[in-house]
């Protein structure tokens, strides 16, 4: 995929100290932007109590990057006075790459800067060797932006669990895949030639809320994420906690009381064992619902009235529920989101779940805000956390 040209910015940019501080107030005003644009200046120096004169200049060097347009139509206030030409998102021009490696399959996806799928594609697995599968996501990529020709990307986010080291951009251990010690960064961004930033992906995902779901403006978020694997991640003001080599959020492994599923650390009750996707299709294969090893089947047996099916989706949600009161207890967070099948498409899932959580402590717990393209999302988000905290490198060629 083709670099795009650097856009000159419209003045120096300052050093050390006063260039943090510029890079910042970039990255204020950019998230004003996308979370009230069409908005006029004047409104953006309110909300976020910058200058207007320094409103002004980040806004021209963010139309500069062509992050940012002018909207068509001027407005005035109560109809008098000079008109306001309100700024918006230039969703127009760039968007974004994202990867998000699954167990089964890997799933590749163009956005644009408000988080919105643009092409997506499902590759499955033929091998779980990594520079098999992130070679074919770079292909696949490749297809898709060919796709959308005249939209170029301004990088690559990748979403994987297990754990990862978001500074090295590197897989440090994925029990599932069998993958140790992957480069990601380096194996993806040799393939597509573009920059590459990688992360778990539940910590890929509470970002995404923060920015384009319902949990912006939350002071602190936690994410709970059940699939194939599960894993968590917490964030409070603007920060996701990574821990040492981006070591937190792993839980496969904590102790479910009651817990049957064997392990293959060895134990019985492993969080990741009773409440993977895995142990979900087994358990409905015994019931009678269904031979498929998609957790979609399930969801779909029980919208179209499969009392076991149901009662399998409810039992997995009641569980989920109560490793998020665990997690609850020791974080006491404003707003819990989690990612889980059931959760995401049937309302007595979902109040299983906060139920079994004691949702009273928390402001909220609630299902994903992407249903349709969390995977998507996932990926796309690693690269657009980067792009709202950093606008002014936004250039393909600095990013």
């Amino acid at each position: 995929m083709p670099r795009t040209a650097v856009p000159a910015l419209l003045s120096p940019v300052p050093r050390a100290a006063d260039s943090d501080r510029l890079r910042t107030s970039a990255s204020v005003v950019l998230r004003s932007v996308l979370e009230h644009g069409p908005v006029a200046r004047s409104t953006i120096a309110r909300l976020t109590g910058l200058s207007p004169a320094s409103v002004t200049e980040h806004c021209a060097r963010l139309r500069g990057l062509g992050l940012l347009r002018e909207s068509a139509a001027p407005r005035r206030s109560n109809g008098v006075g000079r008109p306001h030409v309100p700024v918006d998102l230039d969703d127009t021009r760039f968007l974004v790459a994202g990867v998000h490696v699954a167990v089964p399959y890997t799933t590749v996806a163009l956005l644009d800067l408000r988080g919105r799928v643009v092409a997506r594609r499902e590759l499955e697995h033929e091998r779980t060797d990594p520079v098999r599968v992130l070679a074919r996501a770079a292909e696949g990529l490749a297809r898709l932006s060919a796709e959308v020709p005249g939209r170029r990307p301004l990088g690559a986010g990748v979403a994987v669990g297990g754990w990862v080291d978001r500074e090295t951009g590197t897989v440090v251990e994925h029990e599932l895949l069998g993958w140790r010690d992957v480069p990601v960064r380096d194996l993806l961004g040799a393939r597509t030639g573009l920059p590459v930033h990688v992360d778990g992906h539940a910590r890929a995902l509470v970002n995404g809320e923060r920015l384009f779901g319902r949990a912006r403006g939350s002071r602190s978020v936690l994410h709970l994420f059940v699939g194939n694997v599960v894993d968590a991640a917490f964030a409070t003001g603007e920060e996701v906690h990574h821990g040492p080599r981006s070591a937190a959020g792993t839980i496969a492994h904590l102790p479910v009381p009651g817990g049957t599923e064997a392990c293959a650390c060895g134990r019985t009750g492993c969080l990741q064992a009773e409440l993977s996707e895995r142990t979900l299709c087994r358990r409905a294969r015994a019931a009678g619902v269904s031979d498929s090893a998609d957790p979609m089947d399930v969801v779909a047996a029980a919208a179209g009235g499969d009392a076991a099916a149901r009662r399998l989706l409810v039992d997995r949600a009641r569980a989920t529920g109560r490793a998020a009161g665990l997690l609850l207890d020791v974080l006491n967070p404003e707003t819990v989101v989690v990612t889980e099948v059931g959760v995401s498409h049937f309302e007595d899932c979902l109040d299983a779940l906060r139920e079994a959580a004691g949702h009273s402590r928390a402001a909220a717990v609630l299902p994903t805000s992407f249903p349709d393209s969390v995977l998507a999302l996932a990926g796309g988000s690693v690269m657009l956390d980067v792009l709202f905290k950093d606008p002014l490198a936004a250039s393909p060629e600095t990013i």
